[in-house]
């Protein structure tokens, strides 16, 4: 990917994409242009087959994001203002929808839309030295870009009331003790950590790792039934694929799989 950004930046490592969101100055706050960037190079991950896995975190070591940019919020309307809600909800669901997973490599503070934008991955790795929260309470407003849903179904309702409407931070030890993280590091590590399990998602048969991801985000949206049933399809689906064939094969002869994505 040769394409150049304003705001953020883009580096293929092998099959793995990283996006590192680049105002550092602001705290990598993201403003409409980041967001543009950012759906853009998330598109264009997704439409390339070589690209197993992406990472995304910040530049520098004080910030992922602290969220959005609220320079531009004294000229916000309330019709301007749903519309970037919408926006951004556009482009964190997107990364949901993702064929590839998506991993966070947290650097720094997760506030606001930057916690927004984390829990929108499939995987986050904290520093320890990172904090989260969702501290729009504080200024007069509630999250817009998905930290009142996914926030609750990740660590549940009791938990997310009390990030959402105390607006309180909490530091990356607290986040792994409630499953709001993966997985903490030190900060000279987090990139190893990230990149170590970006590899090993890479290594996995592609297409079952799609609808692995697929089944758990949207069968959990669902009454139980209907995931089971989606559970079912997605598996059936499976039994199309080389790569089945190829895993019993290395299974039954002992050796290591070598999974093409097809």
């Amino acid at each position: 990917m040769s394409k150049a950004y304003e705001t953020i930046k883009v580096e293929r490592d092998e099959d793995i994409l990283w996006i590192t969101l680049n105002r550092p100055h602001r705290l990598n706050a993201l403003n409409d242009v980041m967001m543009e960037e950012l759906y853009d190079a998330l598109m264009t991950a997704e439409r390339d087959p070589s690209i197993r896995c992406v990472v995304i975190t910040g530049e520098g070591d004080r910030a992922f994001s602290a969220g959005a940019d609220i320079t531009a919020f004294p000229k916000a309307t309330p019709v301007t203002a749903e519309a970037f809600s919408r926006y951004g909800q556009e482009v964190f669901s997107f990364i949901e929808r993702m064929s590839k997973p998506v991993i966070a490599a947290i650097n720094g503070f997760a506030l606001g839309g930057g916690l927004e934008l984390a829990l929108a991955c499939d995987f986050r790795i904290a520093a320890e030295h990172a904090e989260l929260g969702q501290p729009e309470i504080n200024l007069g407003l509630i999250p817009g870009w998905g930290g009142t849903q996914r926030l609750a179904r990740i660590v549940g309702i009791a938990r997310a009331k009390e990030l959402v409407m105390l607006g309180d931070r909490i530091k990356a030890d607290e986040a792994l003790k409630i499953g709001l993280v993966n997985k903490v590091v030190p900060y000279d590590n987090l990139r190893d950590e990230a990149r170590k399990l970006a590899k090993k998602l890479c290594d996995l048969p592609p297409i079952a790792v799609r609808y692995a991801k697929l089944a758990i985000n949207f069968g959990s949206q669902a009454p139980l039934e209907a995931g089971l049933r989606i559970e079912s399809a997605f598996m059936g689906l499976t039994f199309s694929t080389e790569d089945l064939k190829e895993g019993v094969e290395a299974f039954m002869m002992r050796r290591k799989p070598h999974f093409k994505g097809r």
